[in-house]
């Protein structure tokens, strides 16, 4: 790819006859990424508990970066005397980072928010940065990411009323200001975030005004954060069915396994989420019918790998009994966890991608939701979201 060509091309492959779902390539300066996809968080340049090498081996394709952190935490001379994140981690294939605005809402303690952007205390020492659009894009501009993420103001999803309505507009306001800020649009995609809380109407104003600006992919943001989940589909299918088919879209902290399915479904192409490491650090190791809670001691005795139909080292190499002994004890039992897991997360979007390829992606969705709530009753909001977009389970 010469540098001519633009830093984010868009092929979809092949879109579901039933519902919204698609399959697709975005071509990035550091590599093809295959939609749908599930991107691992690396907060601060590292994914708790695995290498660059053991993500590559899984092939896994973009990781996530977080602004905020990065700004703080090595730092921007840091960053910039070795020329950007890629090197600094020696990641070869694509990063995308984001904005620092949800620390708005995980860090609202140390945060005061105006117009001008985000007054931050630093959770290092008692210093205080002021992150602008402009700061939060220059930052990033530095950072070299190949997906950048526009400064919103987020609120929690508990919140509603003018609130949200400043927020929303401010977003707007905000993405012209990163727009402009832009320094490496030749080689750095910037994301437009939609918001709006819980009312679709908001969100139906943010869309629409999004779609106008000179961007090459969506996200939706503000979302997981305690909403119900009848209220997050609506949201997910209401700004799915605005925007545009020929650019990603990407729903912004979403990692649970029925999440990325229906969502999927919804239209959705790019997700994100510390879940599969973080639970992997309680012992939990991620299956297609649920959760294996490795601390349990029926696991004690049970010489069988986590899943045998799984090709990850972990599961090539070690066994249920092995990992009930060492898991929350030993910092090993961490990383061999999230290997499973990340590798877990990226088959699913593999068999979902494949499903979509050969139009069986709904004869996919109902054997995964009979497997994964066997014994259990599907959710009726799994049964809502999934039958507005032509998917219909047995009750």
């Amino acid at each position: 790819m010469t540098m001519a060509t633009p830093p984010l091309q868009f092929v979809l492959l092949a879109e579901c006859s039933t519902s919204k779902a698609r399959a697709g390539v975005m071509s990035l300066r550091h590599g093809p990424v295959n939609t749908p996809v599930f991107m691992p968080v690396g907060t601060q340049g590292t994914l708790k508990g695995m290498l660059s090498d053991q993500l590559l081996a899984l092939n896994c394709q973009i990781i996530l970066g977080n602004t905020y952190h990065l700004g703080m935490r090595p730092g921007t001379d840091v960053l910039k005397s070795c020329g950007g994140l890629h090197n600094f981690m020696n990641w070869p294939r694509s990063i995308l980072t984001d904005s620092g605005g949800f620390q708005m809402v995980s860090l609202l303690k140390l945060a005061e928010i105006n117009e001008e952007g985000v007054k931050f205390k630093s959770p290092y020492d008692d210093t205080e940065c002021m992150l602008t659009p402009e700061h939060s894009i220059e930052i990033q501009n530095t950072i070299g990411a190949d997906i950048i993420m526009q400064l919103d103001d987020v609120v929690k999803t508990t919140i509603s009323g003018p609130r949200v309505v400043e927020a929303t507009d401010r977003t707007i306001r905000w993405l012209d200001r990163c727009l402009k800020a832009h320094k490496r649009d030749q080689d750095q995609s910037i994301f437009p975030i939609i918001q709006g809380g819980l009312d679709l109407k908001l969100r139906e104003k943010c869309a629409k005004e999004m779609i106008n600006k000179n961007v090459r992919a969506f996200a939706v943001g503000g979302l997981s954060g305690g909403e119900s989940k009848n209220d997050f589909w609506k949201t997910v299918h209401i700004c799915t069915n605005i925007l545009p088919k020929d650019k990603p879209r990407y729903l912004m902290g979403v990692g649970f396994a029925a999440d990325l399915v229906v969502c999927v479904a919804l239209g959705i192409d790019m997700f994100d989420c510390v879940f599969p490491t973080r639970t992997a650090r309680f012992g939990c190791a991620l299956i297609y019918s649920g959760q294996l809670n490795l601390k349990h001691k029926k696991y004690a005795l049970d010489h069988k790998p986590i899943d045998a139909d799984c090709k990850c080292s972990t599961c090539k190499t070690y066994t249920r009994s092995y990992l009930h002994h060492i898991v929350t004890v030993e910092p090993v039992a961490c990383s061999l966890l999230s290997i499973h897991n990340i590798a877990f997360q990226l088959k699913l979007m593999d068999d979902m991608r494949e499903a979509i390829k050969q139009d069986k992606f709904p004869d996919f969705v109902k054997k995964f939701m009979y497997l994964h709530f066997e014994g259990r009753e599907i959710p009726g909001w799994i049964h809502d979201a999934l039958a507005a977009v032509n998917i219909v389970l047995k009750r």
